[in-house]
């Protein structure tokens, strides 16, 4: 938590040809000039004064650090990482160390056309990482025993608590009360607590052993193996939470499933854990892919996004996100959960993982831990230690008897290994694929306290040495009602890539298939898909960062430390705000943390009826999901003609709601693209009424070293630091979502029990890890320490210039929806095809699906306003590039214009038949009453260079009648 800001002021000049913020920013000198001209002005700075209120504008530069070059700012971090200290953790409780295969590694993690694409909304463009999800998706269910999977969560702890409110709002039997078992992982406890508080849950953390049922749940979680490596069989206590009318979760060791009877096997309703240990590195805590699956009957309540396959126009198998995801754009405050993103990155490093071993390679890894764990007990057990729990797959818990804790404890210290501590008199063991003899070894000199083993080590060795896989010398510790005997990942994926040669080129073939960053722009609106530079990017793999257990002792994690106080200095000086937390591990979490802060500053002052939240209709639909996730009530203000908050609206609402007013939630500049001119006194009035305001940072690229929210009324606001800060979106995850908040809202931000952090007045737990994704935290310090505050503010100038030209250049061609009041947009732009419907019969799927020929994503489509597009181009594409897009927005017109004048049919012609794919146009029987030139090569550039899309229109209705969420059998492909 961030107190105070640096006061090193910049002395960046911008237009230094050795900057970083020059080869950010995309534009030359002379290329701003130029598009300066176009707009009737003469300088950034004017612009800025037509654009943003004067009256919210900061007075001074930002006070950061002198901006570095990419190498003196790479060496920096790499000092502070070297203050992190990388022991051998054996600490557990659902992180595991894990070795990412390097084909994998190089290929993805580190691959730009993979980390660069964004969320597969426009799906015939993003075949390849689709296909990748729905590898993961079957992972997941085969491996679960359930019938359908999403494509990933945040988290562990935070998929079980969707599952709770899954399960609350299908129960049927209308209790109020979620039984926890008091074995599963204590971050997951928290979550759990923290998300059931405000909806009024009552959470029972008891044991499931004797638990009697005798007060009515709606469902119960249960961890297996246990947190202390316990294997339990559930299958009595699901018979009787069935008969009470309760749905049952299961957290489940993923890897654990390769040797124990799937949940779906023995009853559950349900299955979440996390994909970690499958090759993505601890990360002190994230980014991780976690799972969710469950049965067929509540796929409509699923969270998160579902891959589903479907076909195209041309009857070929296709894959997009199926029934509705993203429901929050439809539902708004009816929604049951506000979670709109996937770990999609770390879901196909997961899923290649699988792809790479396939189910015999995996279920040797599982089989090798388990008997390395198996000789680790026994020789224990020589050593005098009692092992409690007869049956564990990874993990142990040792009793220590008489032994000194203290003692024990230095000794592992002496030798670089961090156990799990429960209590005084018991400590935890896990084991994982990078576990070595010599670990084991090492180990049991740790109990030994010193005196000589009294066994031959080696003797130990040897039994592992005589045979792979499976040892016949030691008993095997599960128990036999719970081995599995179904098989797993039967699908040829998984069995025909495992040699680095197939892998990599079955890789390249997915990626080839996906439009990136590395293919052309990507102008969506409200996304800010910028530049992830490779200096950026080139910290997440070091070993200082990416080895570090998130439970590590603090004094092992200095550097992460240094790490997080820094960026949480420069991000609050940034807004304006006194203190940060980079707990929140998604915007939508974000979103979360932040109103329940607001509503704990209420309930501490005693105010704890104030449960209303005003919410503009035009804001993001997340915005009213979690309202209602934090127990608000959603109070929808209305919008102008010019798309700004009705004042009056807001005042008459706010006075009606006096009492009851918890917050306003408001996207600055607004959701359609403008800076209101009122922001202050919105402000004011909802402070004038009691409440505060909590501002959407959604469009943060429009504000960074130009106006600080904290200066103009918010209260707190969330941070997308992979928009504006430069974390890459992954394909549609990961990403980051901070809060930053005023000193009065200061105690109330999360903390974390297990890493003591926070007040003891904050809020709990929101994600697993107490400072959630944090491996990709060194992103956005490095893009604010190469940039400085002066190469912020220019970059924040350039981006609104940039969508200032390209509304101006297409203006003439698709009118611009909203403008400020001297004509300017901010940082994107509102484009109006509403009138195309009528005078051509062109639906705004057409123009976007028509971009494809041309090598570009289409913008953000009918959102915020149905039957327009919105585009923002961000400070980092050149002036070449926006013109390219202009251009193909222009020719787009104009074969629009055809139709209208009757030209051209207006049911077969080039946009309702795009995308055009190379298998379309090589056929022999082209018959369509436009060439094939026309069809693939409408633009010059592309003779150039040519982005195929690899399937055609895609029938999305088809998809959601015949729901299919798993990999087809291969004859699909070849029909």
């Amino acid at each position: 938590m961030a107190t105070s800001s640096p006061s090193t002021k910049s002395s960046l000049q911008v237009g230094q040809t050795d900057s970083f913020a020059t080869r950010h920013i995309g534009p030359s000198p002379e290329e701003i000039k130029q598009m300066l001209e176009l707009l009737g002005l003469s300088s950034l700075d004017e612009l800025i004064e037509k654009t943003i209120p004067q009256a919210i504008r900061i007075s001074r530069p930002l006070q950061l650090p002198t901006a570095q070059s990419e190498y003196t700012a790479l060496a920096n971090l790499k000092e502070i990482a070297s203050k992190n200290q990388i022991f051998r953790s054996f600490i557990g409780m659902g992180y595991s160390d894990c070795i990412t295969p390097p084909v994998i590694l190089r290929n993805i993690l580190e691959n730009p056309g993979w980390y660069t694409a964004y969320t597969p909304y426009q799906a015939e463009i993003a075949q390849g990482r689709l296909e990748a999800l729905l590898n993961f998706q079957t992972m997941i269910i085969e491996l679960t025993g359930l019938e359908i999977a999403n494509a990933s969560l945040l988290d562990e702890a935070t998929a079980a608590a969707e599952a709770m409110t899954l399960s609350y709002g299908v129960s049927k039997n209308k209790a109020k009360a979620f039984f926890v078992s008091q074995d599963c992982h204590p971050q997951t406890i928290e979550v759990v607590q923290t998300r059931a508080y405000p909806l009024g849950i009552e959470v029972i953390v008891g044991n499931h052993e004797n638990f009697a049922f005798d007060q009515p749940i709606f469902g119960a979680l249960l961890q297996y193996p246990a947190t202390d490596g316990t294997i339990y069989d559930y299958r009595k206590f699901i018979e009787q939470a069935h008969k009470v009318g309760a749905l049952v979760t299961v957290a489940a060791d993923i890897l654990s499933l390769t040797l124990l009877t799937p949940p779906g096997e023995f009853g559950a309703d349900i299955a979440v854990g996390n994909t970690q240990r499958f090759g993505v590195p601890l990360g002190y805590g994230g980014p991780h892919a976690a799972y969710f699956a469950t049965k067929e009957e509540f796929k409509r309540q699923v969270p998160g996004r579902i891959v589903g396959v479907s076909k195209d126009a041309n009857g070929k198998p296709a894959l997009r996100l199926a029934l509705q995801t993203r429901e929050q754009h439809i539902r708004r405050e009816k929604a049951t959960s506000n979670i709109c993103t996937a770990q999609v990155l770390l879901a196909v490093i997961a899923s290649m993982y699988a792809v790479y071993h396939g189910a015999a390679g995996i279920k040797r890894i599982a089989g090798n831990i388990h008997q390395l764990t198996n000789l680790l007990a026994e020789g224990l057990k020589q050593l005098g230690y009692k092992i409690t729990g007869e049956y564990f797959f990874d993990t142990i818990r040792v009793d220590l008897g008489s032994r000194s804790l203290t003692e024990i404890l230095q000794a592992a210290e002496v030798q670089q290994i961090n156990l799990r501590v429960f209590d005084d008199k018991s400590v935890g063991i896990s084991l994982d694929e990078t576990t070595t003899i010599k670990d084991l070894q090492d180990i049991w000199q740790i109990f030994a306290l010193g005196e000589d083993l009294p066994f031959n080590a080696a003797e130990f060795v040897g039994v592992i040495h005589e045979c792979v896989g499976v040892i016949h010398e030691l008993p095997l510790h599960i128990p036999n009602s719970l081995t599995r005997n179904s098989n797993y990942l039967t699908h040829p994926v998984f069995n025909q890539y495992h040699s680095e040669t197939e892998l990599l080129r079955y890789l390249h073939r997915l990626q080839a298939k996906d439009l990136s960053l590395t293919t052309s722009m990507i102008p969506l609106g409200s996304c800010t898909m910028k530049l992830n530079s490779t200096a950026e990017m080139i910290p997440v793999t070091w070993a200082e960062f990416g080895k570090i257990h998130p439970f590590a002792p603090l004094s092992q994690t200095r550097g992460y430390q240094v790490m997080f106080q820094q960026l949480e200095e420069w991000l609050a000086e940034i807004t304006g705000f006194a203190a940060v937390s980079l707990q929140p591990n998604a915007g939508s979490q974000g979103e979360y943390a932040g109103l329940l802060v607001i509503r704990e500053y209420h309930e501490n002052r005693g105010e704890n009826h104030r449960n209303v939240c005003l919410i503009p209709q035009s804001a993001h639909g997340t915005n009213p999901a979690s309202a209602v996730m934090c127990g608000l009530k959603v109070v929808p203000i209305n919008c102008d003609e010019q798309g700004n908050i009705d004042v009056a609206d807001l005042k008459n609402k706010a006075e009606k709601h006096s009492k009851e007013l918890a917050a306003l939630m408001v996207t600055y500049p607004s959701t359609h693209g403008v800076f209101e001119s009122e922001i202050k006194d919105i402000c004011e009035i909802v402070h004038s009424h009691g409440g505060q305001v909590y501002m959407d940072g959604a469009n943060m690229n429009a504000q960074v070293g130009l106006c600080r929210p904290g200066d103009f009324g918010a209260d707190v606001c969330h941070l997308n630091l992979h928009k504006t800060f430069c974390i890459p979106h992954g394909g549609g995850g990961p990403g980051m979502g901070p809060i930053a908040v005023s000193s009065h809202l200061a105690p109330f931000l999360p903390s974390h029990s297990v890493v003591k952090m926070g007040e003891q007045t904050g809020i709990g737990a929101v994600s697993a890890a107490p400072w959630g994704s944090s491996s990709i935290l060194p992103i956005s310090w490095m893009y604010i320490a190469m940039m400085g505050g002066e190469g912020l503010t220019e970059a924040t100038k350039v981006a609104i210039l940039n969508a200032n030209y390209m509304a101006r250049r297409l203006q003439d061609y698709y009118p611009v929806l909203y403008k400020g009041n001297n004509g300017f947009v901010a940082h994107e732009c509102i484009l109006d095809l509403r009138s195309l419907k009528k005078s051509a019969a062109i639906e705004v799927d057409d123009i976007a699906k028509r971009l494809m020929d041309y090598g570009f994503h289409a913008p953000t489509v009918s959102w915020p306003v149905a039957g327009t597009v919105m585009v923002e181009p961000t400070e980092s594409e050149s002036k070449a590039e926006l013109d390219r897009f202009c251009d193909a927005m222009i020719a787009i017109r104009q074969e629009i214009a055809e139709i209208e004048t009757g030209k051209v049919d207006a049911e077969n012609n080039v946009l309702k038949n795009a995308p055009h794919t190379a298998e379309t146009l090589i056929t022999d029987d082209w018959n369509r009453p436009y060439s094939r030139t026309q069809a693939a090569y409408p633009a010059p550039w592309l003779k150039e260079y040519k982005y195929w899309p690899p399937v055609s229109r895609i029938d999305n209705a088809f998809g959601d009648r015949n729901f299919v969420c798993s990999c087809l059998p291969m004859s699909a492909y070849n029909e």
